[in-house]
């Protein structure tokens, strides 16, 4: 049986327990609001099986494999920025912005390359390196699946 609390109490949640629900429960976001106290998570990318205290994998992924040998440049040193959620990949703020950046660009850590729009919520994805831009993966406007590799990104030495 629920219990309500009255307004102006102490909240029924603590900080600690909210983080907790949304590592049990694997989500990339959760927000809770009550008795005036709003607290809001959100994990960089959930992990992959749900458990108590698990920590959030960062946005790049390990170095790609190693093509065949035909001759192509190595790409065994490229990492890849993956979607740290399910939504909608937008390469610019808005549609008559251009594009945060483009193949090509040197990039510093924390500077946002794209926006994945997740229910209604505009989350921005930052470079969690310094380095250049080799290839963009996503179209503009395209749905991507958690994991998704976004951009091949060379990363400073």
């Amino acid at each position: 049986m629920a219990t309500r609390r009255p307004a102006g109490g102490p909240s029924p949640f603590t900080v600690d327990q909210v983080v907790e629900l949304a590592v049990r429960h694997n989500l990339a976001e959760l927000e809770v609001e009550t008795a005036g106290t709003r607290v809001r998570v959100v994990r960089e990318r959930a992990a992959a099986a749900p458990g108590p205290r698990a920590e959030a994998a960062p946005a790049l992924a390990a170095p790609l494999p190693q093509p065949a040998a035909d001759g192509a440049e190595s790409t065994a040193h490229l990492l890849t920025v993956e979607a740290p959620m399910v939504g909608t990949f937008y390469r610019a703020p808005k549609p008559d912005a251009p594009p945060f950046v483009n193949e090509g660009d040197a990039v510093k850590e924390g500077q946002i390359l794209c926006i994945v729009e997740a229910m209604k919520l505009m989350n921005e994805i930052e470079a969690r390196v310094a380095g250049r831009i080799v290839k963009v993966l996503v179209e503009n406007g395209q749905p991507v699946e958690f994991g998704q590799p976004l951009f091949l990104m060379d990363p400073l030495r």
